[in-house]
């Protein structure tokens, strides 16, 4: 636990909120985890110009990252799992290529606000020119299907990490709420190979959302530190999908980092009737081919579901509570934020990017350092990332 959580009302009562603001804008905040290529493929938006929650329901864009003190982000190339067959596969491949496009071409449109990052030294650099740092990781192993050769073409395209599956299993893996429980075992014979390849290429392996099968037989394999790019613990809130202190703490000793959410199912655990309409609508759509017509139900339900619920909503304080839970299990040095903004993430307080202020002033009362707070703001991944390449 940091050693100045006792002393957290006399640290910032000298500490005041000016201060605090550039403190701030001093560090580099890191997201791991951000969902704004949804809205990219959605026709009218624009990343370059500055939306809100309530007018379209967006809480990315070059503008609020800006306005937010948001240094740097992972765009997550996001596919929902589909059939496991070669047509199945096949689409989403090209579904896959087509979100990295839109990636590609939105910081071709507006080059003087933001740029493709590829390394920590990306991250810095644009940084001190004032622009946005856009880093690409992929959301669910699907679009590799079963050919390993992709891996290169991903990286290549700038994909730095890979949430190995998503809320079913794929070719690679189990995940931790497929309904029909585990396929493999853990890692299939392919996975075993995917992550040897991701190694080798210096795409780190995320374990969100895996089984906890598969969690083990990754950190038996990898050479290279393996993160969670949006994850919470699961003694604070009880969902497979969440990290036991075990397994924090293994990840940990392999020199890897846990990034929380801003998901309030998974930072807060939500009455049996709400997990259980949340869980029907996402497992609806499991190996059906995705069309925008099942994706505008699937997205009404989930919205009328979270307005039923709404008093169950979690605070930047549940978000906090997952950060000491961590640092006391694991240390400083393996713990780093994921929002999954525009995927679910937001909380009381924290709507959206521009607003992440609001966590590093809770930071600051609860007794953190300003070092620490560079660490779990962004240092931390990028240490791990340097170390991707085995």
């Amino acid at each position: 636990m940091n050693p100045l959580f006792p002393f957290a009302f006399l640290f910032f009562s000298v500490f005041p909120p000016d201060e605090v603001a550039r403190l701030h804008r001093r560090i580099l905040t890191l997201d791991t985890h951000a969902d704004a290529p949804i809205n990219l493929q959605k026709p009218g938006f624009d990343v370059g110009k500055r939306g809100t929650v309530a007018k379209d329901g967006t809480q990315i864009d070059f503008p609020r990252m800006k306005e937010g003190g948001m240094d740097a982000m992972f765009f997550a190339v996001y596919l929902a799992q589909g059939p496991r067959t070669p047509e199945g596969h096949a689409k989403a491949k090209s579904d896959a290529l087509a979100i990295y496009d839109r990636i590609h071409q939105s910081l071709k449109k507006y080059p003087q606000l933001a740029e493709l990052a590829l390394t920590p030294a990306d991250a810095y650099r644009l940084e001190k020119r004032g622009k946005r740092a856009v880093f690409i990781g992929m959301e669910n192993g699907y679009p590799v299907g079963e050919d390993l050769s992709l891996l290169k073409t991903y990286y290549d395209l700038g994909c730095r990490y890979i949430t190995l599956s998503h809320f079913a299993n794929n070719a690679i893996c189990d995940s931790a709420t497929d309904p029909d429980g585990p396929l493999h075992n853990g890692l299939s014979a392919f996975g075993r190979n995917v992550v040897a390849e991701m190694n080798r290429l210096g795409i780190l392996i995320d374990v969100s959302h895996v089984s906890d099968k598969t969690f083990y037989d990754v950190l038996a394999l990898s050479k290279a530190p393996v993160i969670a790019s949006h994850s919470n613990a699961r003694a604070l809130c009880d969902f497979p999908r969440n990290m036991t202190d075990d397994m924090i703490r293994a990840l940990a000793a392999n020199g890897g980092v846990i990034q929380v959410n801003f998901v309030s199912d998974y930072l807060r655990k939500p009455s049996d009737e709400h997990r259980r309409a949340l869980t029907q609508v996402r497992m609806a759509s499991v190996g059906r081919v995705m069309t925008p017509q099942l994706e505008a139900r699937q997205q009404a339900q989930t919205d009328s579901i979270k307005r039923v619920y709404q008093h169950e909503r979690a605070s930047v304080a549940d978000i906090v509570a997952h950060i000491d839970h961590i640092v006391k299990l694991a240390g400083i040095d393996h713990v780093g934020i994921g929002s999954d903004f525009d995927g679910g993430g937001g909380v009381d307080g924290l709507e959206d990017v521009s607003e992440i202020e609001n966590l590093t002033r809770a930071l600051v009362k609860r007794g953190y350092s300003e070092q620490d707070i560079a660490k779990i703001w962004g240092g931390n991944l990028l240490r791990v990332l340097g170390q991707a390449k085995k």
